[in-house]
């Protein structure tokens, strides 16, 4: 998969926020960088479908060569982690990563114990989420994320509340497990190492490179 912005810009009541142009090969990183309030979280939300009405948006957005600009959210594919790793309260860590499989599917209980494996989470189905370290639950939100087969990848912050030893080994299981799968990310950040970590292309909201 590849991700295209195609001259995307985002705007609000008529002023100009976003202006962007990007091509995001399979299992490359690109970073997003720049100041609270200059856009960043605002593309991400247009990436995804759920731009809010205050804000204006021209461009086209494409998947593998495919315009996926006006469809909804769900149509989309496109998976989403954020500064929380934000998983069902009520939901035990199991039912939390199967929520992202249909539930026609007939391996449903062994591809749940495969990403528990994956993630370093052995014997944890039946665990509840609050009882889990930091650094647990953004390994259940991401593998909750992957089990959903999204066909790009979106990062907000996603490491920004862990400690620096969580934060690296996070960097390393995020960004390993989206290059095996061949998905273009991109990745907003005010940090960075986590911009050197990712290895791609660094850039501000307006498309200029950035100089770490």
């Amino acid at each position: 998969m590849t991700l295209e912005l195609d001259r995307i810009a985002i705007t609000r009541a008529g002023a100009p926020l976003v202006a962007l142009s990007a091509h995001i090969a399979p299992g490359e990183v690109l970073t997003l960088m720049g100041p609270s309030g200059c856009g960043k979280s605002t593309l991400l939300a247009a990436l995804i479908g759920a731009l809010p009405d205050a804000f204006a948006l021209s461009g086209r957005v494409r998947l593998n060569g495919q315009d996926i600009t006006a469809l909804p959210t769900e149509a989309r594919r496109i998976g989403i982690l954020f500064q929380d790793a934000v998983l069902f309260p009520h939901l035990s860590v199991g039912g939390n990563l199967g929520f992202a499989l249909p539930r026609q599917t007939p391996d449903r209980a062994a591809r749940i114990e495969a990403a528990l494996a994956d993630a370093g989470l052995n014997g944890m189905a039946e665990r509840d989420p609050a009882t889990l370290s930091g650094g647990q639950r953004a390994r259940v939100a991401l593998m909750r994320t992957l089990l959903a087969e999204p066909r790009a990848l979106l990062l907000d912050e996603p490491f920004s509340k862990l400690d620096a030893a969580r934060r690296a080994q996070m960097r390393s299981f995020v960004f390993d497990r989206a290059r095996a799968k061949g998905l273009p990310v991109l990745m907003v950040t005010h940090d960075p190492d986590d911009a050197r970590a990712a290895g791609g292309a660094v850039v501000d909201v307006r498309g200029a490179p950035v100089s770490l």
